[in-house]
């Protein structure tokens, strides 16, 4: 039986001066939008008018201008839910290349069921998603999902990219929460963790995901800082699994 030592865990990378994420429209707009559970469970006419009535021209613009002199390669994040593959990211990305001209990489693909859907912060933490797929390396990609919560799912397809040698320059949704698009976690955050928690858990956490605190999102960070105590963190990660 193989001990948690000893079985893979999804990498991270440095976030270095990683944009916020750019998000396109309110959860609103998106998740009351007719086409929106039918696109959550696969149906790829359903995504194409979500997308389409929802995707933001001004932030395609900020996007194009953020990157300009670069022509990355849009890649998604296939997410398996509950009802399905989740129809949404994939979409989103193929309409992003037709505004934008920049090609699509549908190769790298989720490989575990993470249901992330409606979960509380400790299951998102604990069940995180795995990436597969060939990667070119010295290729810089912009990383499309439907929804920025915790922003771990973007943080770990950041790390599977980069550490098979492509280059991540930004990330888009289509929806999320405003606070959640900073991914980048900040000093001032990382500090608060660190001195609410003291090196314990940190060590922990290395042992558990095979990153530092320095490699959590801000959403992340700010979770782990306002639970009280190491044991919570620990107790609630396993249960979630």
């Amino acid at each position: 039986m193989l001990q948690m030592s000893e079985i893979a865990k999804p990498p991270r990378t440095p976030w270095g001066d990683f944009p916020d994420v750019l998000i396109h429209a309110s959860e609103s707009a998106v998740k009351q939008h007719a086409a929106y559970r039918a696109a959550k469970s696969g149906h790829g006419p359903s995504a194409i008018a979500l997308v389409n009535d929802t995707m933001s021209e001004s932030q395609n613009q900020r996007l194009a201008q953020m990157l300009r002199g670069h022509t990355p390669t849009l890649v998604s994040a296939h997410a398996y839910e509950r009802e399905g593959i989740n129809a949404i990211p994939e979409i989103f990305a193929d309409e992003l290349s037709k505004a934008l001209g920049w090609p699509v990489d549908a190769g790298v693909l989720q490989t575990n069921v993470v249901s992330h859907t409606g979960a509380d912060g400790f299951s998102r933490l604990a069940r995180q998603a795995e990436f597969a797929g060939a990667i070119q390396r010295g290729c810089p990609y912009v990383l499309v999902d439907d929804f920025v919560g915790m922003g771990g799912t973007l943080a770990n397809m950041k790390g599977y990219i980069e550490s098979h040698g492509g280059q991540v320059l930004a990330a888009v949704s289509l929806t999320g929460k405003p606070h959640s698009a900073k991914l980048a976690v900040t000093p001032e955050r990382l500090q608060e963790l660190r001195n609410k928690h003291g090196t314990e858990l940190e060590a922990w956490w290395m042992g558990r995901f095979a990153h530092a605190f320095d490699a959590l999102t801000e959403s992340e960070a700010r979770y782990l800082a306002r639970t009280e105590a190491v044991d919570t963190i620990r107790t609630r990660i396993a249960l979630a699994e």
